[in-house]
């Protein structure tokens, strides 16, 4: 897990900083109705989700992020050649569906291997090494790019390719099979369904502010790319470093953060992470060239830094055993509904109230998101940290 998603990470992010660019440039249709695109993706990523999760704990981690690493390999490459509206729509219904089912499948996994007072370190890590390809990829993608998309499609689909070979041979199924077997129908479907974790009264009110926080992230990721190149010329080649500081920050500052934060209340530093990413909505809103966007993007990462392990963490810790799988499954839905209402928000409030109030919207998002984890915190009676492991 940990050398192949350096490759797949390199890959893929040669291409998601300048998705937007692409198809816009490529349609050439009004940004609403581009983002509509994303929109697509991000539906197709919820129903995708619910089957990972059951499909996960039913069948094994190995087989669905197989499944999702080929399958976007492909999905690169027909990318690079579709031409109209409805062929793009397809290819990024086709990629939603993939991709939870290798976010899911690798999550539950890792909760599987790590026992639960390292499951921080052990988030951390792949976090880190994820972020060492993503430092390289929009570098070379923004180069790439800005000679030929399809050079860029083709290297994405290259580095899925051999992560995918590399699970093949190498990994093993992490999935318990002892309780797996002799159930009958009637007792699989209770034991499986979604049910206990759409009730779970911890659980539930914190994806569900984290859920509405995610759309600035996705503003920040998806729609900051071609606001900096509609509105200040900044090309793809030109603005590459911006994501590659995000990722290098990841890498060299991650642990140093989550050695604070899991000493912390987990519900308070996820408020703090997600105050951070409202106030880098609000700088982009004053950024008029690289470095204010560069900026924006570093306070960003601080909150990233902050909310993503330890959300993760609390997810994974609220999952009983037999059930990651579908935990896991909610909590990557967080992310798809930010991609399936981020852009379209932001593509909104671009034609009907101008660029600047993208950012202003996203800022206050975040900031109601960030209170309402706060009050959480303190409802919950400072809930006890991540556990400490023992000392040697």
């Amino acid at each position: 897990m940990f050398w192949g998603l350096l490759l797949s990470a390199s890959g893929a992010s040669m291409i998601w900083p300048f998705l937007m660019i692409y198809l816009s440039n490529r349609l050439g249709l009004p940004l609403a109705q581009v983002a509509v695109l994303m929109t697509i993706n991000a539906g197709s990523s919820v129903a995708s989700s619910f089957l990972a999760g059951f499909l996960a704990d039913r069948l094994g981690r190995k087989g669905v992020m197989l499944v999702s690493l080929f399958t976007e390999a492909g999905l690169f490459v027909a990318l690079a050649w579709a031409e109209t509206y409805a062929a793009f729509a397809v290819l990024m219904a086709l990629r939603g569906f993939a991709n939870p089912l290798y976010r899911v499948g690798a999550d539950a996994m890792l909760a599987d291997l790590i026992p639960p007072e390292e499951r921080a370190e052990a988030y951390s890590l792949i976090r880190m090494i994820n972020n060492a390809g993503i430092a390289v990829g929009p570098i070379l993608g923004g180069m790439l790019a800005a000679q030929s998309y399809t050079l860029a499609f083709y290297a994405a689909a290259t580095g899925m390719t051999f992560y995918g070979l590399l699970l093949t041979f190498f990994a093993r199924e992490t999935l318990a099979r002892d309780w797996k077997r002799g159930e009958e129908v009637l007792g699989y479907r209770l034991r499986y369904a979604y049910l206990p974790v759409l009730t779970d009264r911890r659980f539930m009110p914190f994806i569900s502010l984290v859920m509405f926080g995610w759309v600035t992230a996705t503003l920040m990721w998806i729609i900051m790319p071609k606001y900096a190149y509609d509105q200040f010329g900044i090309t793809e080649n030109v603005y590459g470093p911006i994501p590659t500081t995000n990722a290098l920050m990841v890498v060299f500052l991650q642990a140093f953060v989550t050695h604070f934060t899991r000493r912390h209340p987990p519900l308070a530093m996820i408020s703090l992470g997600m105050f951070l990413y409202a106030l880098a909505n609000g700088l982009v809103a004053l950024s008029s060239g690289f470095w204010g966007f560069w900026l924006a993007m570093v306070v960003m990462t601080l909150g990233e830094l902050v909310i993503v392990p330890t959300a993760s963490t609390h997810t994974a810790n609220l999952a009983p055993a037999d059930m990651r799988g579908r935990y896991m499954s909610i909590f990557g839905l967080t992310w798809a509904f930010g991609q399936g209402v981020g852009p379209v928000l932001g593509g909104l409030l671009n034609d009907n109230f101008g660029p600047r109030a993208i950012w202003l919207g996203g800022m206050t998002i975040g900031l109601i998101s960030a209170l309402g984890l706060f009050v959480l915190a303190r409802r919950a009676g400072a809930p006890q940290p991540i556990p400490q492991p023992d000392s040697p």
